[in-house]
């Protein structure tokens, strides 16, 4: 028998003919028997698959009686009882969905390694199963099933244009791209296609529209993946993967190891490549990349001092930040980390792990642990000595692969060289003298520009000749290489080796203006440019660096150190940047912090030891930079060290840059109470009398770390500047707000925003954008609301924040929710849950499972619903002051749930629960929501004078009418109607009168009773 879930429930004898199944609930029993078959699938789930969260009475019983009814149309013994649950007793190669999942996996691997021909016969098996869409599921096996699909879809097109299928798949990928048009990869497919097939035109308009579409529904920018292949069609090239160092040189050798890579990735999810410096493990590592089907992200651990630091480079080499714009500071790294990658498969490059190796395999154990779909290769001179991990070790290059290493350099060296009769002995000689250590070989190849092929075979034999009666403790091959590297050096002239040392103080490179004034070697221009050609320094886009094996050689020779130096001049580089991180420019300025953010750390971590007074000020100069970037916990380790050195009684006149070290330590440790000390004196210098603030981000900073300001600002800013001033009017018009004075509010918003504008600052105008859609949202003006939100997106995606996109994406789909487009809104949510899960932001996932809780309500759906409310609410654990908006927003719909489901008892907790986080997060109009459900419970006590009472005070809380709110104004009529015209305006228009401390104590009393005595005793 064969048994169908892939479009419909079926089952099918040997001979083809359909057999029936049964009714609805037979059917679905059936199908969730199915996805587990040969395996007992517990009486809880069956349950789950068949009711959903909420069984009736007696489902037990009912279940055995669907079981009794479908054992009745399947052979004797197929369902078997056990004490846990149930057992399909059948085969799982026949059941077509465990079928296509073994087939899209062979299709997936066939790809990865390089076989496309296989895996477009597997992948076209494996979609031929699905005769429609899943039935008689749950929603998440349904997703998760969809999902596979259109991963086996996407990667039959990769197989497709890997067998050069371009003009055939073009119509295919048109179609597809019109049911999914927000997705990525299938775009950059196409334009794949298109180019292939002779028709770049129309290659690079479809990333146009691409980016319309993106920009039309999400306010985001293509990715950085989809921008590479435009510009690689651009410049009629293939695209590369965005994630991998780009290379300058061919590769030469290794095709032995690809091959056992790729093998040992079929059984395991951690290869490791190991070998002494120089032996080529990052270019394998780099060439293994390349060729994989699957996403690769590719961690760069050479500039790392501390192996604290690799949780946070690895979020960095993802893309994900600590935090959004609009959204409080996030998790502990390795958990972001965790949380990014949990649901995602994905290729982890780990590179230069040796002199980190105790935190790399700590963290890599913990990935491997808790992230199911990465695979991790790594590169390290040792094993990480880990369960699971397989070892690939470098041997050196055969002969002959040596020898076309040589030749291929020699010849970008010289052009015209290649091997003949007459050199091969003398390159021979070289490549064994060296053996076969690639680094070396091309240091050699690199010494054709001022000796002949000769005199390099000579002096290898003479420095080799000495190596070998010294360094007996050296494995051969280290010594080998040492040898190859100071033959180099010895061949330096003496300024050359000077700035070669002294280039050793930066960390991930330098530009040319940092290593003027830190080396402080004359000549220094025209000295990188023959380091350069003497293959021991690298330039990539005017940045200088050099190989890691270089670089320790040549940090022996550094004679007197430069850290100090080193540090000024990138305190320096902070402060020139501050006012443009404010302005127009300020994209430009923040990729030139980030080309740099290996040196600022060492700079910032020197400085801690060594200057806290520099240290200080450094904080204070980086922190817009920090936040901007989404980088808040980035420095909050070093934050906690210098914060331990100073106490709370900071050097003279740096009261600000040590309120922002406060902040930085605090975002990294929000709940540790040894920090209360720092942060009450912290309060204290923002909100004491002392002058002008100098910096005016420290401001906007505090506030953004501590919640809504509660009065006046007690410190001014600077007077003179455009920015504070446009800072000062957002403040303002959030007091407004939180007083209920939303027309006041309105207008200073409006003002800042010109403000905003008028200096070119993104920051700025998204943060007064978001206050307008509220407002906007609030009063119903839908025309405003999508104007100002499609801008904030554009903005948002300008600056690289997935958090705060998320964010925007959930605020649309709130408003097209509330105007009756369910579909439109859960889609949006979908992409929310999405880009959140990327990003492992937990109150933004929070914010999105809200939202298809409230849009599957909406749908009736209430089981669905309650699902996503309990997933929301367990993201909202305790942390930063916004997630007690979270949730409040969860416990609010909560409520409303257990209203609807009849438990009153528990809507009216829930609902007080909800006001009490409401009000701790100072949010009034999700206060005020809260106190509307209150008036829907009063309702249904036939309490409708208490009801309107309630209404009124709601509007007293937020100051503006609930409109835009299909709910409310339907429970607006239902009072009115209970209560008589008249009698309801007037109990409305009691609660409307209140203060908003009245009102708040109405909504915030305990008890019903107590609101009772409350109206009536008024």
């Amino acid at each position: 028998m064969r048994f169908g879930i892939l479009g419909g429930v079926e089952i099918r004898s040997a001979e083809g003919e359909s057999l029936p199944v049964g009714g609805p609930r037979q059917r679905a029993l059936l199908a969730v028997l199915l996805l587990d078959a040969g395996r007992v699938v517990p009486v809880e789930r069956l349950l789950d698959g068949l009711y959903g969260d909420q069984p009736p009475s007696g489902a037990t019983a009912a279940l055995q009686s669907q079981v009794s009814r479908l054992r009745r149309t399947l052979p004797d013994g197929l369902i078997e009882f056990h004490p846990t649950g149930y057992r399909i007793a059948v085969d799982r190669e026949s059941v077509d969905v465990h079928q296509f999942e073994r087939l899209a996996e062979d299709g997936a691997r066939a790809l990865a390694h390089g076989d496309p021909a296989r895996a477009a016969n597997a992948l076209g098996q494996a979609l031929a199963l699905w005769r429609g869409p899943v039935v008689a599921l749950g929603d998440a096996a349904t997703a998760r099933l969809d999902e596979l699909k259109l991963a086996a879809v996407e990667d039959l097109f990769d197989a497709q244009l890997a067998l050069g299928k371009h003009t055939a798949v073009i119509p295919e990928l048109r179609a597809h791209i019109e049911r999914h048009p927000l997705r990525e990869r299938p775009r950059g497919q196409l334009m794949l296609a298109l180019h292939a097939a002779g028709r770049p035109a129309e290659a690079l308009a479809e990333f146009g529209n691409a980016r319309r579409t993106l920009a039309d529904e999400l306010g985001a920018d293509p990715s950085a993946e989809l921008a590479g292949i435009h510009m690689a069609v651009l410049k009629g090239e293939r695209q590369p993967n965005s994630t991998i160092p780009a290379q300058l040189t061919s590769f030469v050798g290794r095709a032995t190891e690809l091959d056992r890579i790729a093998e040992l990735f079929t059984g395991t999810r951690l290869v490791t490549i190991t070998g002494p410096g120089g032996a080529g493990k990052t270019r394998l590592a780099v060439e293994v990349a390349a060729r994989q089907a699957r996403e690769t992200c590719f961690v760069d651990l050479a500039a790392l001092t501390h192996g604290a630091d690799i949780p946070q480079a690895v979020l960095t080499a993802l893309g994900v930040r600590d935090a959004g714009l609009l959204t409080a500071a996030g998790r502990d790294p390795v958990k972001r980390v965790v949380a990014a990658l949990e649901d995602r498969p994905i290729l982890l490059i780990m590179d230069n792990c040796e002199h980190v190796v105790a935190d790399a395999a700590t963290l890599v154990h913990r990935l491997l642990n808790a992230c199911p779909d990465t695979r991790i290769l790594a590169t390290s001179r040792e094993a990480l000595v880990i369960t699971g991990e397989h070892l690939c070790p470098l041997p050196s290059l055969p002969d002959t692969a040596a020898m076309q290493l040589f030749a291929d350099r020699a010849a970008a060296i010289s052009p015209g060289f290649r091997v003949t009769g007459h050199n091969t002995d003398a390159v021979r000689r070289i490549c064994v003298a060296l053996d076969g250590i690639p680094l070396a070989i091309e240091l050699a190849a690199a010494r054709l520009r001022a000796l002949e092929l000769t005199e390099i075979a000579a002096r290898l034999d003479d420095r080799f000749a000495l190596l070998s009666r010294g360094e007996r403790t050296a494995a051969p091959r280290h010594r080998t290489l040492r040898a190859a590297v100071e033959w180099s050096w010895d061949l330096l002239e003496p300024a050359e080796q000077l700035l070669a040392a002294r280039l050793t103080v930066f960390t991930g490179g330098a530009t040319l203006a940092a290593a003027e004034r830190v080396c402080q070697v004359p000549g220094t221009a025209d000295l990188l440019a023959s380091l350069v050609e003497k293959s021991l320094v690298e330039n990539s886009g005017g940045r200088y660096r050099m190989l890691d094996t270089i670089h320790a050689f040549c940090a022996e020779h550094l004679t007197e150190p430069l850290d100090a130096a080193h540090a000024r001049y990138f305190h320096e580089l902070a402060e020139d940047a501050s006012p443009h991180l404010r302005r127009s420019e300020q994209l430009e300025w923040l990729d030139r912090l980030d080309a740099d953010r290996g040196n600022i750390h060492a700079a910032l971590r020197w400085a801690v030891a060594n200057d806290t007074t520099l240290a200080l000020r450094m904080f204070g100069a980086f922190a817009l930079y920090w936040y901007l970037r989404g980088l808040r916990g980035l420095a909050a380790p070093l934050a906690v060290d210098l914060l331990a050195r100073i106490g709370t009684h900071p050097p003279a006149d740096l009261d600000e840059e040590y309120v922002l070290c406060v902040l930085q330590a605090a975002w990294g440790r929000l709940d540790a109470v040894e920090w209360q000390d720092h942060l009450k004196h912290a309060e204290e210098f923002m909100t004491t009398p002392r002058g002008a603030i100098r910096r005016p981000h420290s401001a906007f900073l505090w506030a953004a770390a501590t919640g809504p300001p509660t009065g006046e600002p007690a410190r001014p800013l600077l007077d003179d500047d455009l920015w504070a001033e446009a800072f000062t009017t957002l403040g303002t018009a959030l007091l407004h707000f939180f007083d209920g004075e939303v027309d006041a509010g309105d207008a200073k918003l409006r003002r800042a925003l010109a403000g905003f504008r008028q200096t070119g600052d993104r920051l700025g105008t998204v943060l007064a954008l978001d206050g307008l859609a509220h407002v906007a949202d609030s009063r119903g003006d839908g025309q405003e609301f999508v104007e100002v939100i499609t801008e904030a997106m554009e903005l948002v995606g300008q600056l690289g924040s997935i958090d705060d996109t998320v964010s925007l994406l959930c605020r649309r789909a709130e408003n097209l929710a509330h105007a009756g487009e369910l579909a439109a809104a859960r889609a949006d949510y979908e992409e929310a849950v999405s880009l959140a899960r990327r990003n492992g932001t937990a109150e933004n996932l929070a914010l999105a499972y809200w939202g298809l809780g409230e849009v599957a309500r909406f749908d009736g759906d209430l089981a669905t619903a309650r699902r996503m409310q309990e997933l929301a609410l367990g993201k909202c654990t305790s942390g930063p002051f916004g997630l007690h908006e979270y949730r409040a927003r969860v416990l609010t719909a909560l409520a409303r749930l257990a209203e609807l489901e009849g438990d009153v008892p528990a809507a009216r907790q829930r609902y007080d629960e909800a006001i009490r986080a409401a009000i701790a997060g100072r949010s009034l109009p999700l206060v005020a929501r809260a106190a509307a459900g209150l008036a829907g419970l009063a309702l249904r006590d036939g309490d409708g004078w208490l009801a309107a009472v309630l209404l009124g005070a709601g509007v007293a809380i937020k100051g503006m009418p609930f409109s835009g709110d299909p709910e409310i104004a339907a429970l607006i009529a239902d009072v009115r109607a209970l209560t008589g015209a008249g009698p309801f305006d007037d109990a409305f228009e009691r609660g409307a009168r209140m203060t908003q401390s009245e009102a708040l104590d109405l909504v915030g009393a305990r008890r019903q009773r107590d609101r009772q005595r409350l109206v009536r005793g008024r």
